[in-house]
């Protein structure tokens, strides 16, 4: 899989710009602020519908339009799809496949799989759970698009049930007692959504262990594939002779009185944690977290991102790379271990602000980035 032709309209800094891109190696070669990484940012932003640099759709708006527009051609199996979204702020976004317009535009995740590699990487391993969750939760989406239905359903459920137990916290007699019932009819919603996501994250840790071992041992020097460990930690844990569904429920039965208190839900896979461990054997592994070094810690970010490529390579394509800005932030020779294990991607887009920053075994096409030009200078 490759893209091999990218369309932006009012998108970050552009107005409008086209970009020809091939299989292979292509660098985007720029001082900070000059564009580059908005360019890789849009092939990722239509991979899964989101930014690994923002939240929210606000700001890949060009600054006084009222939309923007992304379209690339991406080339599978020998054949082209053209895939095009449309940012409406404030407004449901649109996409089209080959012009024909989609039901929703979420329905276009996932026929495009992208890895990115960049310096927020970092907070996979030392910032908050809600930064594994979503590394996750990306994941599974690429791998099974439907479940971007299900993580949008449950972040709706668990909405509208924040804002009930606040009622029912400032509510009286009959009042509460009505709240109450509704509460009952929110929480078997959540159950249901819930446990769907929560059994898929289970999986797609498992099914992720055994990659990450292998990628930590490629980047981290002296390491074996058994010191990096990754489990997944949850709220809701079943007994043997039990299903999440039912534990799920008893949890939220056992803590009702607490989250009506605090108007807040307590239990589900939106309180989860990845957690993730160093150390060979059992007894002397430690959290990553505030125990690895910094160098561990890049190491440790690095392995996740090519364990997903490698488990996504293994489901039957061979997802683009995205290297944004990452060499300027490793040593010579992780730059050169990562580069080896990436020279083989059918697609590897790379982001640098001098040339000499990209390792020559990434040696391809270069474009220079300047002034909202996108020019090619060799290749």
């Amino acid at each position: 899989m490759h893209v091999s032709h990218l369309t932006l309209h009012d998108f970050r800094s552009y107005g409008d710009v086209e970009v020809p891109l091939e299989a292979g190696v292509t660098a985007f070669v720029g001082r900070n602020g000059q564009g580059k990484t908005n360019l890789v940012e849009a092939i990722d932003y239509l991979s899964r519908l989101s930014s690994h640099r923002v939240a929210t759709d606000a700001p890949l708006i060009r600054a006084g339009a009222d939309q923007a527009l992304v379209r690339a051609a991406v080339v599978r199996d020998g054949r082209t799809a053209v895939l095009e979204v449309e940012l409406n702020p404030g407004r449901a976004n649109r996409a089209r496949i080959n012009k024909s317009p989609l039901t929703r535009a979420r329905d276009i995740v996932g026929i495009l799989r992208a890895v990115v590699f960049s310096p927020e990487d970092l907070a996979l391993v030392k910032g908050d759970p809600s930064e594994r969750r979503r590394f996750l939760d990306d994941l599974l989406v690429l791998r099974t698009p439907r479940l971007a239905g299900v993580r949008a359903d449950y972040d709706r459920v668990l909405k509208q049930r924040n804002s009930l137990l606040k009622t029912i916290y400032a509510a009286r007699g009959s009042s509460r007692d009505a709240a109450l019932a509704t509460l009952a009819v929110w929480d078997d919603q959540l159950i249901a959504t819930g446990t769907e996501l929560l059994e898929a994250r289970l999986a797609l840790v498992a099914d992720l262990a055994p990659y990450l071992g292998k990628a930590y041992e490629a980047v981290a020097r002296g390491a074996s594939r058994d010191d990096a460990r990754v489990v997944y930690s949850a709220k809701v844990e079943a007994a043997p002779d039990q299903s999440t569904k039912d534990a799920f429920r008893a949890e939220l039965d056992r803590r009702q009185h607490e989250e009506i208190g605090r108007g807040l839900t307590l239990v589900g896979p939106h309180r989860d944690d990845l957690l993730l461990t160093l150390g060979p054997g059992e007894d002397n592994r430690l959290p990553v977290k505030g125990y690895a070094s910094h160098g561990e810690s890049w190491s440790f970010a690095l392995a996740l991102r090519l364990a997903s490529y490698d488990l996504l390579r293994a489901d039957g394509d061979d997802p683009i790379l995205i290297l944004d800005d990452v060499f300027a932030e490793l040593d010579s020779d992780r730059r050169d271990q990562l580069a080896e294990l990436v020279a083989g991607a059918e697609q590897v887009l790379v982001t640098a602000a001098v040339e000499a920053d990209v390792p020559g075994m990434l040696s391809g096409t270069t474009y220079a980035v300047a002034g909202g030009e996108v020019t090619r200078v060799h290749g």
